[in-house]
């Protein structure tokens, strides 16, 4: 052993201390006073519920970006634009079968008329008076309608106004939607309460199936949907105060749920054990909490880590929504750490009661199926170890052509108000009328002649791409030059985004050369486009950052340089295979119409940097509960084929339920109406049973059986450099391993 000490450096700090350190004895006081402990819970969720009913905000997203010549435009229109330029502009869209529009013209103006005393509102443009604003063919007319702020947020109600002020056109036969963020408010709101109790009802069987007994089964999702609860009512108050996006509380929800139980189960898996072992209940409790519940820390740490990684991206939108996601994850691993513990502790020994089928728990015995498995692998490494990547290699092929964009109204259902609009403007006026840019010439005190608006006018109508331009007009203090350019390309098309480059890079500065104005392309579709322009160019950063901080992580816990490095790798290699399963189906429509989406649509800019933040740390999840169990045996037996089958066996079992479960919370939100929703639902669902399967079952036991003892080496000045985290603990005096 001196030999191979020096030759292969283990931390001699390595080996188990005796003691009882503060988990243990949160988790037994926990146990023995489990009514203060669920009493204080019941009354810090019923604060957070009452202030969240009472002074909770919104959710809206807002992809401002400051610094951007995009959001330059957007605020020198709000600085010096007219009433017809300034605001949020949304499209209500007439239309009749029986003749032309202008045969309603009385019924129109009266519409029009009353749609602009409306409360927010700007302006209302009469199509019958506007160029431009009715289809060739007469039956198609377009109500721009601007509000002071955006209508997207307003509050459902605000829509009985506008139903009113266009009741009477619809009597006379004109049919009437509602497009851009006045459709969105218009859109039936979305509830994840079926797909929560989908989730929770799979869980309820999996726990069953997995644990034997009712008391044991509730015990998990009990402690998870307190948390879930509370995080999210938190999440409310706080919504007051930042800005979340729409999607902040179902990405919540779901990584609240899904975590929670995971966290839950794999604490009183570990008690359940114990319990075996000890008469005491709450010291099995207490040294469930000084193991397994300090890998429950590390994995929460990991989880919150990638999350917060985000922020990295500079782009506040996309931070915000891992904080969401972050604050649940947070207040899941506390709940598992202090509810799980007093549920426990009322149960004592109880807790199999209400059986189903006889009780198990952790194996100990090596004829266990899965001490079986780990043999199968351990003889045969280097092909389980080519498999497994070869699977993940064709999963990850798509991903080559993931083609970024914003998904616009004309992938939602048909039934929906916004989408109907959309298809009429398209039918309409061409599909470009759907994604229209601003222009904007920040003319800086230069006196503004015909002939610039004029070259301005004719440069822009001459560019590839553009289907018609209007004629540019001055704002009112004459400090702007503002102009509309309809592409001939819909929004989500890769055409449009290659004319907002050649507008802002070669058209406009080469218009506008020696007038002294700078040009901007503004307007919601050039915004969207520099998003996803900016999460690209970002997307390599967020990588960097959270891979560095979860490798650290490891490298600390685990005292071991291969096993970090190895589950970082591991992890690139399961996100891109789910990255391959969402272009697939989403981009290349493979499957898409069993999910609602009736057409391919290129996969939304934001979701392969929250994929990967959130993928990456629900992997080091069960990367964390696996290696935990792995170094545990190896600190007793420094034996490292029989500590990967000792930890493959004794976390095999939760985390294939911890697994199902999630997938099930996760895919259950396939279900939404929101596409971004069912692009992550799918992405997280499939990562996650790669992650359980191919990776924690095959390529992590093959490569740490290739390593051998080289798993855990660690050079001797690193080993004294780095903080001591112990993520199992120390194990008290007496305890059974």
């Amino acid at each position: 052993m001196t030999h191979v000490r020096e030759s292969l450096h283990v931390p001699a700090s390595a080996e188990p201390a005796e003691g009882v350190g503060l988990l243990h004895r949160l988790g037994r006081w926990c146990a023995r006073r489990p009514g203060r402990v669920l009493g204080t819970w019941l009354l810090i969720l019923l604060a957070a519920f009452s202030a969240d009913r009472a002074w909770g905000g919104t959710y809206e997203d807002d992809f401002s970006l400051p610094g951007t010549s995009v959001q330059s435009g957007a605020d020198l229109l709000d600085a010096h634009g007219s009433k017809q330029v300034r605001g949020t502009a949304s499209q209500i869209v007439l239309h009749t079968d029986s003749g032309p529009l202008a045969t309603h013209r009385d019924t129109v103006h009266e519409a029009v008329a009353a749609l602009g005393k409306l409360p927010q509102v700007i302006s209302a443009a009469d199509p019958l008076s506007t160029p431009g604003a009715v289809s060739a063919d007469g039956t198609t007319g377009i109500v721009t309608v601007r509000f002071a702020e955006n209508p997207a947020g307003f509050e459902t109600s605000y829509l009985d106004g506008v139903d009113t002020a266009v009741q009477d056109l619809r009597a006379d036969g004109v049919e009437v939607e509602y497009g851009g963020p006045l459709g969105q408010l218009a859109r039936p709101k979305a509830s994840d309460r079926l797909s929560e109790i989908i989730g929770l009802a799979t869980a309820v069987v999996v726990l069953l199936a997995g644990f034997g007994s009712l008391a044991a089964a509730g015990l998990p999702l009990l402690t998870a949907v307190t948390g879930l609860l509370t995080g999210i009512s938190v999440l409310g108050l706080l919504a007051a105060a930042f800005a979340f996006g729409n999607a902040a509380p179902t990405l919540a929800t779901m990584m609240g749920l899904g975590v929670g139980v995971d966290y839950a189960l794999f604490l009183i898996t570990r008690h359940r054990r114990l319990l075996r072992d000890l008469d005491d209940p709450a010291e099995a409790v207490g040294r469930a909490v000084a193991t397994s519940g300090r890998a429950v820390l590390v994995a929460a740490a990991t989880v919150a880590l990638a999350l917060g990684g985000l922020y990295a991206s500079g782009v506040g939108f996309i931070g915000t929504l891992g904080a969401a996601a972050g604050l649940t994850v947070v207040v899941a691993a506390v709940a598992a750490l202090t509810v799980a513990p007093a549920f426990l502790g009322i149960a004592g020994h109880r807790i199999d009661r209400w059986r189903v089928r006889t009780p198990v728990d952790e194996p100990d015995a090596t004829a266990d199926t899965w001490h079986r498995w780990a043999g199968t692998v351990g003889r045969h490494p280097w092909l389980f170890l080519v498999v497994g990547v070869v699977v993940l290699g064709v999963l990850s092929v798509p991903t080559a052509s993931m083609r970024l964009g914003h998904i616009d109204n004309g992938a939602d259902p048909a039934g929906y108000t916004d989408r109907r609009a959309y298809d009429l403007i398209s039918d309409g006026f061409g599909p470009g009328t759907n994604g229209q840019f601003t222009i904007v010439a920040d003319l800086d005190g230069t006196s503004e002649d015909q002939g610039l608006s004029e070259e301005l006018h004719d440069a822009l109508a001459a560019t590839p791409g553009v289907a018609r331009v209007s004629t540019p007009t001055l704002t009112q203090d004459q400090a702007l030059l503002v102009t509309t350019v309809t592409p001939e390309t819909g929004p989500q098309e890769q055409a449009t985004a290659d004319l907002l480059h050649r507008l802002e890079d070669d058209v406009l500065p080469a218009a506008l050369t020696g007038s002294g104005a700078r040009g901007h392309v503004t307007g919601n579709t050039a915004a969207q486009l520099t998003f996803r322009d900016v999460v690209v160019d970002r997307l390599p950063v967020i990588i960097a950052v959270v891979v560095a901080a979860a490798f650290l992580l490891l490298l600390t816990v685990f005292r071991s340089l291969l096993v970090a490095l190895k589950a970082a790798l591991l992890n690139l290699l399961s996100i891109g295979a789910a990255y391959g399963v969402v272009v697939a189906v989403f981009q290349w429509g493979w499957g898409g119409s069993l999910l609602g989406v009736e057409e391919p649509v290129p996969v939304e800019s934001y979701v392969p940097m929250m994929m990967f933040a959130i993928v990456f740390g629900l992997s080091m999840d069960y990367e964390v509960f696996l290696l935990s169990r792995i170094r545990e045996s190896w600190l007793h037996t420094k034996d490292n084929h029989a500590s990967v089958a000792a930890g493959l066996a004794g976390t095999a079992r939760v985390i294939t339920c911890a697994a199902l479960i999630m997938t099930s919370v996760f895919l259950a939100f396939l279900l939404s109406t929101n596409v971004v929703i069912k692009m992550l639902a799918l992405g997280l669902g499939v990562s996650v049973v790669i992650d359980a399967t191919v990776v924690r079952l095959v390529l992590v036991p093959a490569t740490m059986y290739l390593l051998g003892r080289a798993n855990w080496w660690l050079p001797a000045w690193l080993d004294r450099t780095l903080p001591r985290l112990d993520p199992e603990g120390p194990a008290p005096a007496g305890e059974k391993r």
